[in-house]
């Protein structure tokens, strides 16, 4: 059963940074997706990045290509989302997802993609 458990989250001025983690288990995911999802009170649940387990690529939404970065660690298992330059529109529940024989050039959508994490707050302050 996989498993992903995201940590990192907080409370932070606007114009700061935080990282979060997502840790995976429970599979081997090299054919994996790995995708990075938040949802603000009252709104849906909206792509914000994705990485490629196998070879890297990685995919940004509009709203936060230039400030945020995503990154793995192969041998930890561990998805990572780089936050800079945050503001307040990015206050949201962050959730980590997988999706089995995905790739970050044709899922992107909430739906597509098979386990989720329990999800980590982030707030931002103006």
């Amino acid at each position: 059963q996989v498993q992903l458990v995201e940590s990192g989250g907080g409370l932070v001025q606007a114009g700061g940074s935080l990282r979060l983690s997502c840790a995976a288990s429970g599979r081997t995911f090299s054919s994996y997706v790995m995708g990075w999802f938040r949802q603000a009170p009252g709104k849906e649940r909206e792509f914000v990045a994705a990485i490629n387990w196998s070879g890297g690529d990685t995919y940004y939404a509009d709203s936060v290509k230039g400030r945020f970065t995503i990154s793995k660690d192969n041998a930890k298992n561990t998805v990572f989302l780089q936050m800079n330059s945050l503001l307040p529109e990015d206050t949201a529940v962050y959730y980590c997802a997988a999706k089995t024989y995905g790739s970050v050039f044709r899922n992107r959508q909430a739906y597509e993609y098979n386990y989720w994490g329990q999800g980590t707050q982030v707030t931002v302050s103006s």
